[in-house]
């Protein structure tokens, strides 16, 4: 399969992700499997026009929202977009907790935390 459907399988796990939704979940309300809807997420499937239809109104966004930016070149891709169709089930998990923080001396903390604990580890 191509490099769309890899891009258009990872902004579903973006999405998915960030409303807590698991792929069983999303399966289940699309009539699918939640292996349909891993192959979906990694790109190895294509997803038709009409099941892509059907998963934006589940996850409640716009059908363009799996589109925009795709024929652009590379470097005219926003990096915040970029990087987080690249997150990890885990990286997703940790920034949706810490958005959800309301003390912003305990996210400031925290923060400093995690930098000081990737400088340390990259000096090892």
């Amino acid at each position: 399969m191509g490099h769309v459907d890899a891009q258009i399988g990872s902004r579903i796990r973006v999405m998915r992700t960030l409303l807590g939704m698991s792929q069983e979940k999303l399966g289940q309300l699309v009539g699918l499997t939640f292996q349909q809807i891993q192959k979906y997420e990694k790109g190895l499937n294509r997803i038709s026009a009409g099941r892509l239809l059907e998963v934006a109104r589940v996850l409640g966004v716009p059908i363009n929202s799996f589109y925009d930016g795709l024929l652009e070149p590379t470097s005219a891709i926003p990096s915040n977009v970029t990087l987080i169709q690249n997150f990890s089930g885990e990286d997703l998990k940790l920034s949706i907790a810490f958005s959800r923080l309301k003390d912003a001396r305990l996210r400031k903390h925290l923060l400093g935390l995690v930098e000081s604990l990737t400088i340390s580890e990259a000096a090892e």
